[in-house]
């Protein structure tokens, strides 16, 4: 067993790391240590700092060895500098980037051959502290991803179109009230804010079968739901009016239609695929519009969970069986969202599709710690960002790996942000 969990983590590493070499070099070294945006880092930070976190982790405090570069620790350190000043710091160039990152594998592989996986060392059970990496690694790489969306120039990302739609899915699904157990206590690699698994009685009520459309949204911006305050928080619309939201990002006029450009390619909007890149205001203000709300995260994960005909509460909405391609738009193999109705094989018992990729959902809950919440293994993580001005969005995109997703995982951001691959669904009470 302690073999094969070995040969799994070494996988995980490596398949992380391939996406990363693949994000980097697909641009030259000018674009590498461009900042493509205010809010997101040079895409040559990312990449030394994901091998900064597996030195301080798997090298130095795993592997109890010498570290490989200290000096660079304060620079990729994400606490001390903000986005917007990286450029401006001493960081290693891609050459050396790529060199540090490559020599911290070896090591990082070495410690792996030689430490005990020890289920008593909490930080070592079931290759804890690899599967931290390994998520790490493939949170920045989502990140990294949304950098090239931002990125101006020819297109240097391709992938394969999502599948067409094989069902239709349209309308609301009841989801009954009653307790469910939210979180985990038996993920082996779940995150400390996904922990512990707790009761939550969650009323009864509806939840769209599908994420909200660009066609859906369409509609909401030709009734004139950017222009009217009635829709929109009192924070909503002054975000509105000082951002100067018409649309959500990287869309454009195209005659009586909307095009969007995406990663270099700009194209008419598919009305059938979820709507992308909008922040929680605008997500709030259509809910109001269509006369409902966001759902709450415990409401979020009790559809996505909650099996009616045992009583349990699955990893994923169609069971507990890993993500397969089948399942959901996962892990960066689209570049897009699919179109409602293509994954009926990641339906939910009660029928709620695709609430695993495509788009990270908003929902109304700000980000705070589960009843018996325990700090693992560092504060920075999750505790600072508790209370904060976030909201949680549950569910994973089109470019979030499987590693990094699954039916108890929580993301969070800042109401205003949606350079991030986000959307929505809506709910309402069952009165």
């Amino acid at each position: 067993m302690t073999q094969d969990l070995r040969l799994t983590v070494a996988a995980e590493l490596e398949r992380a790391r391939a996406r990363t070499a693949g994000l980097t070099d697909a641009v030259d070294d000018a674009d590498l240590v461009r900042q493509h945006s205010p809010i997101m880092s040079p895409l040559v930070w990312d990449l030394a700092h994901v091998g900064n976190q597996e030195e301080l982790w798997l090298v130095r405090d795993v592997g109890g060895r010498e570290p490989v570069r200290r000096d660079i620790d304060e620079l990729y350190d994400a606490f001390k500098h903000p986005r917007r000043d990286r450029p401006a710091l001493p960081l290693l160039g891609p050459a050396e980037a790529r060199a540090y990152v490559g020599q911290v594998r070896d090591k990082a592989l070495d410690v792996l051959d030689r430490v005990p996986l020890d289920p008593d060392r909490p930080l070592l059970a079931d290759g804890y502290a690899f599967g931290m990496i390994v998520q790490h690694e493939q949170q920045h790489d989502e990140t990294m991803l949304a950098t090239h969306q931002l990125r101006a120039g020819a297109p240097v990302l391709t992938a394969d179109p999502p599948p067409p739609a094989r069902v239709p899915v349209a309308g609301e699904v009841l989801i009954p009230g009653g307790p469910f157990a939210m979180g985990t206590d038996t993920e082996p690699w779940a995150l400390d804010n996904e922990r512990p698994a707790h009761p939550v009685d969650v009323p009864a009520f509806f939840i769209d079968a599908a994420p909200v459309t660009n066609g859906r949204y369409a509609e909401f911006i030709a009734a004139g739901g950017y222009r009217d305050p009635r829709w929109w928080s009192e924070r909503g619309w002054a975000h509105r009016q000082q951002a100067q939201l018409t649309a959500p990002l990287h869309w454009q006029r195209d005659g009586d239609g909307w095009a969007a450009t995406t990663f270099g390619r700009t194209g008419p909007v598919g009305p059938d695929e979820p709507v992308v890149h909008v922040c929680y205001f605008e997500a709030e203000a259509y809910a109001a519009w269509a006369g409902r709300r966001l759902p709450t995260e415990a409401e979020w994960e009790k559809a996505a969970r909650f099996d009616p005909a045992t009583g349990r509460s699955r990893r994923f909405p169609w069971g507990d069986e890993t993500p397969e391609p089948r399942h959901a738009n996962l892990g960066q193999r689209h570049l897009s969202p699919a179109p409602v109705g293509a994954y009926p094989d990641g339906a939910s018992p009660l029928g709620v599709h695709q609430l695993i990729g495509d788009v990270w959902e908003w929902t109304s809950s700000g980000f705070h710690p589960y009843p018996g919440f325990a700090v693992f293994p560092y504060e920075e993580y999750s505790q600072v960002f508790f209370g904060g001005d976030y909201k949680v969005l549950r569910g994973g995109s089109f470019g979030t790996d499987r590693a990094a997703c699954r039916g108890t995982f929580r993301n969070w951001d800042h109401p205003v942000r949606r350079q991030i691959f986000s959307g929505f669904r809506c709910a309402r009470d069952a009165d």
